[in-house]
């Protein structure tokens, strides 16, 4: 049997990440997302419905959301699925699903204003630890200058 376990989300911080580290001082943040839905019913009335989602992001870009992102701020994320299961102290099984995501985009710009910021944090990294030299008769900008600007690939619209 085939499984697939892939979740995309858009919608708003519910409150700041809280960033702490495992045992092993794996970096996780941890915070909650709510997405909303708008639709209209057969007979005209507009309805709209609010599901919200705890996420754990890990790793270095825990630290980097943890740095930009604070309740209120929209996000795109893309994760899986995970089924925890424990018993309180008073013997009463509980369970919950979140999301365990593994790349996000920030959306929307700087608070403030200025120039939009984000990306795919995996395909950033590497840009911004190694830059790449120009190709061979193109005048691509220079590090000082700052990262090129995003590619229509990177825009979630």
């Amino acid at each position: 049997m085939a499984n697939f376990n892939r979740v995309i989300l858009m919608g708003n911080l519910t409150r700041d990440p809280q960033l702490s580290y495992t045992p092993n001082n794996t970096p996780v943040a941890e915070f909650g997302l709510a997405t909303n839905r708008k639709w209209r019913t057969p007979d005209g009335q507009d309805r709209e419905e609010t599901c919200f989602v705890d996420c754990n992001v890990f790793g270095r870009q825990a630290e980097t959301f943890n740095q930009y992102m604070s309740k209120g701020r929209p996000v795109l994320l893309e994760g899986r699925l995970r089924y925890s299961q424990w018993e309180t102290q008073e013997g009463q099984k509980r369970s919950k699903l979140s999301v365990v995501v593994e790349r996000f985009q920030f959306v929307g710009g700087r608070p403030g204003g200025g120039q939009d910021y984000g990306g795919d944090q995996r395909a950033q990294a590497p840009r911004q630890a190694a830059p790449s030299a120009p190709a061979q008769g193109s005048s691509g900008p220079s590090h000082e200058e700052g990262p090129p600007p995003p590619s229509d690939d990177d825009i979630p619209f």
